[in-house]
């Protein structure tokens, strides 16, 4: 028995991402950069499609696409390897990683740290009591899950992904969580942010749209 592949964007028979959508999704609308945050796109639309295809349809293949998005976002923002000196992930709960059978914020800091040339490693440690975001409501969410780091992030530059960024309250834990362990400093980036939590945060200077010349994912980043 055959099984056709389609795309996570729009479910045309093909790859599994077209290149009608890779074009999409490398020139979303713009995002602010705030202090936060650095995210590639809104969650809404044809990247809420794929990423939901990435994270419960199994189609793993995204994240090296995916991963390519959060790259260009983040030299966009001025955040280059010779920022950061080790990437990492929020992880998901334990439940959601049996059940999925990947951590889905693994899978794109891991290519994150691939494009950019740095290494990756896990580093936080996710606490058992602290069940997955999904499913929520926003005052639960605002709390956000326990983490703690390990002490090999003493006087390192951190980066730490993760995929879908709503309240924001996981990637600020995750932050903490770092910090307390030593990190020298940590960034926090994801593939895409609710378009509420971008309008209510705080921009950083003031940046052009980017035009799709600018996003569009180049060389061996290209999906």
């Amino acid at each position: 028995m055959l099984f056709q592949s389609r795309c996570a964007g729009c479910g045309r028979s093909g790859g599994v991402l077209c290149r009608t959508c890779r074009f999409a999704l490398a020139a979303p609308p713009a995002l602010p950069t705030t202090s936060d945050v650095v995210a590639a796109v809104p969650f809404v639309g044809r990247a809420r499609d794929v990423l939901l295809g990435f994270k419960y349809g199994n189609r793993r293949q995204l994240a090296h696409h995916l991963a390519g998005l959060v790259v260009n976002r983040l030299l966009a923002a001025g955040v280059g390897p010779a920022d950061v000196d080790v990437v990492t992930w929020a992880p998901t709960s334990r439940r959601r990683r049996h059940e999925r059978g990947f951590d889905q914020a693994e899978l794109v800091a891991r290519r994150v740290a691939a494009q950019l040339g740095l290494p990756c490693g896990r580093l936080l440690e996710r606490d058992g009591r602290s069940g997955a975001q999904t499913g929520l409501d926003r005052a639960a969410r605002l709390h956000g899950p326990i983490f703690r780091a390990s002490p090999a992030v003493a006087g390192r530059r951190v980066l730490v992904v993760d995929d879908v960024v709503t309240t924001g309250s996981t990637l600020r834990s995750a932050g903490a969580a770092l910090r307390r362990a030593g990190a020298a400093a940590v960034r926090r980036a994801a593939v895409a942010t609710t378009p509420a939590l971008a309008a209510s945060s705080p921009s950083t200077r003031p940046r052009p749209r980017p035009t799709a010349s600018r996003t569009v994912v180049q060389g061996p980043w290209a999906a």
